[in-house]
């Protein structure tokens, strides 16, 4: 992987096998290629780092590399979070992903703003309720991961160099201000 920046901060990277990312294998965007209009993201995000193609939280196969991640509701629906992760012990992006999609991450980050969201569903509440009510009730795990189904997430994500880039990107795309974002404030 080639990493490279411009005078704004822009972080680019070329993998060096014809735009196959070694990571994960997933067709990326090579720098210098013109993404395409999303509007989900909006071309001022777009600009700031090169995206990943958009998939289903629960099926995601992201790298073990820090970056930064933006997940929106639907296949089609508002961007809702912006998240970061560094290096994490060698596990980067894919590392804080499993936290969320297995549950653990009840009271942190993404995973609590989902959980947060459900709880306020008196329909989803109802169900967790009903699964008590009927002997069968689920592991704290369980219901953040019947959050994570309730909330239908898609995400993207763009790698950075290290977790001091990604935290900036992050910060970049939180500034842009034009979401009404899950995120809390710092």
């Amino acid at each position: 992987m080639v990493v490279t920046s411009d005078s704004f901060g822009k972080m680019e990277f070329r993998y060096p096998s014809a735009g196959l990312d070694e990571t994960c294998g997933r067709v990326v965007r090579l720098a210098g290629q013109r993404q395409g209009a999303d509007p989900v993201i909006g071309q001022s995000v777009l600009d700031l780092a090169t995206w990943s193609e958009w998939v289903p939280l629960a099926s995601a196969d992201v790298p073990r590399l820090p970056g930064v991640y933006l997940a929106r509701r639907g296949q089609n629906g508002p961007m809702v979070y912006v998240g970061m992760a560094g290096e994490r012990r060698g596990e980067g992006l894919r590392g804080r992903v499993r936290r969320y999609t297995s549950g653990k991450a009840l009271a942190s980050g993404l995973g609590e703003a989902v959980f947060d969201r459900a709880l306020a569903d008196a329909g989803w509440l109802r169900e967790r309720l009903a699964e008590v009510e009927s002997g069968q009730p689920m592991r704290a795990t369980g219901w953040g991961r019947a959050a994570l189904t309730w909330a239908d997430l898609h995400i993207c994500w763009a790698v950075t160099a290290d977790g001091a880039a990604a935290r900036a990107l992050e910060d970049q795309v939180l500034a842009l201000g034009s979401m009404d974002w899950w995120n809390r404030a710092r």
